[in-house]
């Protein structure tokens, strides 16, 4: 398997942690990526599935990426509320706010945002 070779493997997206995805660790996966596109940002309650998933995923020994919506306005809410995060999929809204900012001071905000 992939894992055994040093490679990491991810699983499919999670919105929502399904009963499946409870036998997930077994598998060979490493990862499981939370998809954030019904998060808008602040929203606590929009957050509270993500957080479930994220907590059943640790429990089985699983990382989490994050990404898909997470930007400038909602990127720091995200990872205080789950600090376990091990990667977020920044790249998109990156280069989009690299167009107003400029790519240096843009990856600086980004990086103020992760402290």
């Amino acid at each position: 398997m992939r894992k055994a070779s040093g490679s990491r493997f991810s699983s499919i997206p999670i919105r929502r942690w399904s009963p499946g995805r409870r036998r997930a660790a077994p598998t060979g996966w490493s990862f499981t990526e939370a998809y954030a596109r019904e998060y808008p940002a602040g929203a606590e309650a929009a957050l509270a599935p993500y957080l479930a998933a994220a907590e059943e995923a640790r429990r089985q020994g699983l990382g989490l990426n994050a990404g898909h919506d997470l930007n400038l306005e909602n990127l720091r809410f995200f990872v205080s509320r789950i600090p376990w995060t091990d990667e977020v999929s920044i790249g998109h809204a990156l280069i989009c706010d690299a167009l107003y900012y400029g790519l240096e001071n843009t990856v600086q905000l980004y990086k103020r945002e992760l402290r």
